[in-house]
């Protein structure tokens, strides 16, 4: 239910981490760690949450990922799925390695990284075989150069989107941002199902006014409206992306009424989900 703080350490031959993994599916659950990370996607598609950002993602799927911002991806079936992940902290090179004039690209990309960072298009297709390079060089010295010229890449690349833009865990104090992120690793786990204002709240150590308070000041939202937002969210991905009746659709995002939920929908995406999804059927 937490967001689990992930400790990495990488080994005696190397200052930064490089892992490929080949599972039956992602089972890492919403974490986070002072260490970037940068992941793609060879294999496999599902769910993608970054901080209050969740979205779908396949293969090719590109992100970087700033320090204690909040991430896990999530299979939507058991065939398989692979990943190439790097793992590596700000001065791995140094105190002020990245703050090297010929390096000003990289540290800016770093800094927006607090966000998240999905990388797209020609970018994402040509990281694909430098990524799979990294994985396999032996040469701790190489597999350094290789990082830093896929990271020169990215810096260089327009073919990006935010993905957390709101920031909130990012600009958070250090001891707040822990908080948050059990907040909304609660609300991942439990959105399509019940949301228990008690459970979140012990589970900060807050009672349930404290808690509320709390994540109003910090978000400028209600919890329930965070939790809403994300319910909001899944039902469009799904109304776009299946064949399912929007019932079973309002069901499965976690309205235990259909009614509620036609009306909440309406009310935030100002049309149906019907007219909603024959929009975009008609757009393709």
């Amino acid at each position: 239910m937490k967001p689990l703080f992930e400790n990495l350490q990488p080994g005696p031959e190397s200052s930064f981490i490089v892992r490929s993994f080949d599972l039956e599916q992602f089972t890492v659950p919403f974490h986070f760690h002072p260490e970037f990370e940068l992941t793609l996607i060879l294999k496999g598609s599902g769910k993608r949450y970054v901080g209050n950002n969740m979205s779908d993602f396949k293969e090719k799927d590109l992100v970087l990922i700033g320090p204690d911002l909040p991430h896990c991806w999530k299979s939507e079936k058991e065939d398989g799925v692979k990943s190439v992940v790097v793992h590596f902290i700000r001065d791995f090179l140094g105190n002020d390695f990245f703050e090297k004039p010929e390096l000003s690209n990289i540290l800016n990309i770093l800094k927006r990284s607090a966000s998240g960072i999905l990388f797209t298009g020609q970018t994402a297709e040509n990281a694909v075989t430098k990524m799979q390079l990294l994985s396999a060089e032996e040469n701790p010295f190489r597999k350094m150069l290789r990082l830093l010229d896929i990271m020169e890449d990215l810096a260089a690349s327009s073919e990006y989107q935010l993905l957390d833009r709101v920031g909130t865990v990012a600009q958070l104090p250090h001891v707040s941002k822990e908080r948050m992120n059990v907040a909304l690793g609660y609300i991942v786990d439990n959105f399509r199902q019940g949301i228990i204002l008690n459970e979140v709240a012990a589970e900060v150590n807050m009672s349930p006014n404290a808690f509320c308070k709390y994540f109003k000041k910090a978000t400028d939202k209600t919890f329930m409206e965070t939790v809403i937002e994300y319910r909001i969210n899944f039902a469009m991905q799904q109304l776009l992306s299946t064949e399912k009746p929007v019932a079973e659709i309002a069901m499965e995002s976690g309205f235990g009424d259909v009614s509620h939920f036609y009306k909440l929908f309406k009310r935030l995406i100002k049309i149906s989900p019907l007219q909603y999804r024959k929009d975009f059927q008609k757009g393709i």
